[in-house]
């Protein structure tokens, strides 16, 4: 069975290896390839900060919850392996900070050390009167995604650099499923007005001192523009654009004052930080992630399909938990299709 994955995300790499761990001993002839234009260190999942966090409040998707959950445990049973350090992950503690009081985060239960912060904590942040602290997960893409890469080529995943135009395209070459991990890119090979993009610029910049992250929410659902501050195990980044329905992928000047001057007021010790780079990605946010089979149909060729993108901002948080459920559907077509198991001489 020929299996296809688009994308070489850290969801599409992830959705690779759990369909490899769950059925390379069971599906006979298994075969993964991954196809993308952008290979690490160019995808979004390399620019993004790595902090395990999702968005503070789930709006009832229960499901998404237990992904993110899932994730947060599987990369927590790694803490004690030496393996950690080759995938990019480390605990890091810091604090959320509100400008008015809100109900718990989805995610309180999932992280280590999870309370509100006392009146002393606040007063080193004027203009904020809510939060909380705890400890999560660092997982950073640039060293994670290559440590994937590296766990699928010793394993015979096949790897090609090419820009996939349709599913047909694959479907004709004898391909059996199709797994679509194209983030933004998905709305180019299937329409889907759900699909936008959230602009995101960051500034990295070199502060050894800086060890706690910091993250700020205005508490306003029209926007969330707020700044962040996140320590990573070289340099710092700092953000704070999430600009809806804005594809432009190049830094901007105004945003990186904006940016600056809304992390300087937060942290004022960051004038004298020495400033490495911006960078510029795309989120591709949906109302919920769409984790779903399809049967399409491509001229004279069906092809099954499953979809996994529209992560928005926390691909990173969420990524095995969706790999795990995509892995999941990808065996019910192995059971609808009467692939038997190997054979055991």
């Amino acid at each position: 069975m020929r299996v296809a994955v688009i994308g070489a995300g850290v969801i599409g790499l992830s959705t690779a290896q759990s369909i490899y761990e769950q059925y390379h001993s069971t599906v006979s002839q298994l075969t993964i390839e991954v196809y993308a234009d952008q290979f690490t260190p160019l995808t979004t999942s390399d620019g993004a900060a790595g902090l395990w966090q999702p968005y503070l409040h789930a709006n009832g998707n229960i499901q998404e919850i237990q992904w993110n959950k899932e994730t947060f445990d599987y990369l927590l049973s790694f803490l004690n392996s030496p393996e950690s350090i080759k995938m990019g992950i480390f605990l890091q503690s810091g604090y959320n900070l509100c400008t008015e009081a809100a109900a718990e985060p989805s995610f309180k239960d999932i992280v280590l050390g999870f309370r509100e912060l006392t009146e002393r904590e606040l007063q080193i942040f004027p203009g904020y009167n809510h939060g909380w602290f705890n400890t999560a997960i660092m997982l950073e893409g640039k060293t994670y995604l290559p440590w994937l890469m590296d766990w699928l080529h010793k394993r015979g995943v096949k790897f090609y650099q090419r820009k996939i135009k349709s599913f047909k395209e694959l479907a004709e070459t004898g391909v059996d499923v199709i797994m679509n991990c194209t983030g933004m890119r998905s709305g180019e090979l299937q329409p889907d007005p759900e699909l936008k993009p959230a602009r995101g610029q960051i500034v990295k910049v070199d502060a050894p001192w800086i060890k706690h992250w910091i993250l700020t929410h205005h508490m306003k659902p029209e926007f969330y523009d707020s700044p962040y501050i996140i320590p990573g195990s070289r340099h710092v980044t700092v953000g704070g654009t999430f600009q809806i329905g804005n594809w432009n992928n190049q830094s901007e000047s105004t945003d990186h004052k904006n940016i600056w001057e809304g992390a300087c007021q937060l942290c004022p010790s960051l004038k004298h930080a020495r400033i490495i780079e911006d960078w510029t990605g795309l989120r591709p946010t949906r109302d919920k992630v769409r984790l779903e089979r399809e049967t399409i149909q491509t001229g004279a060729t069906t092809v099954e399909v499953i979809h996994n993108y529209g992560h928005g901002g926390f691909g990173l948080t969420i990524h095995r938990g969706c790999a795990q459920e995509a892995a999941r559907l990808f065996g019910q077509l192995v059971k609808q299709k009467g692939i038997g198991p190997k054979a055991h001489l």
